[in-house]
């Protein structure tokens, strides 16, 4: 991780509304034979007495879920919007150009849900994306039962309890009040992530220590 206090978020609510915010996540194992694997999941965040846990589910029996077994721990990645910075926008000009983004990394020990408890999450997690539509097809509670118990012998749920928690909000905050403006500026004439990092840097900027 680019890990300099400058681009720390420091309140703990802001970085758990983004992970929360931004929940399809990169999750990571490596195997014992040293192997990494990686998925790409949906999961939900929650906390309880005190301590951060993330779950969700994978395929059963696949490599990631071995190399999950055999490490007993895992790194999970919450990413956001992301864009590229032209160096020629800063008051200085001759300088390199550079990229802004969000990153949360979540590191912890892995335990394997029982089949009730599977159900539970999925349970949350259906409603939870269908935008707490009770009425919606794809529910859990509104699957058919074979479905469902086809669904339940082909993935299995995991739960991490997050024992290290670290951030990275790289959005030129090292360069100077002019240059930070214009980066603004200039990401809002652009579409998609850009404009997005644009808003972040506006409602971020109060915080800002600008360099001289």
């Amino acid at each position: 991780m680019y890990n300099y206090n400058h681009y720390k978020e420091h309140d703990k609510e802001k970085v758990l509304a983004f992970m929360r915010q931004h929940s399809f996540v990169m999750l990571l194992a490596a195997g014992a034979d040293g192997r990494i694997e990686a998925t790409q999941v949906p999961v939900m965040v929650d906390e309880k007495d005190g301590k951060l846990f993330i779950t969700g589910h994978i395929a059963r029996k696949s490599d990631h879920q071995r190399a999950l077994a055999e490490s007993g721990s895992a790194l999970v990645i919450f990413t956001g919007p992301h864009s590229y910075v032209s160096g020629t926008w800063y008051s200085d000009p001759h300088q390199a150009s550079t990229w802004n983004y969000i990153a949360i990394h979540a590191r912890g020990k892995v335990t394997w849900m029982e089949a009730d408890e599977l159900v539970t999450v999925l349970k949350k997690s259906s409603l939870h994306f269908e935008n707490y539509n009770v009425q919606s097809s794809t529910v859990y509670e509104n699957l058919p039962a074979d479905y469902t118990e086809k669904l339940l012998n082909a993935i299995v749920g995991f739960e991490i309890e997050v024992t290290e928690l670290d951030n990275v909000y790289k959005l030129s905050q090292n360069r100077d009040e002019k240059s930070y403006d214009n980066i603004v500026d200039e990401l809002k004439k652009l579409d998609g992530d850009a404009k997005q990092v644009a808003g972040i840097m506006e409602e971020r900027k109060p915080s800002v220590e600008f360099r001289k």
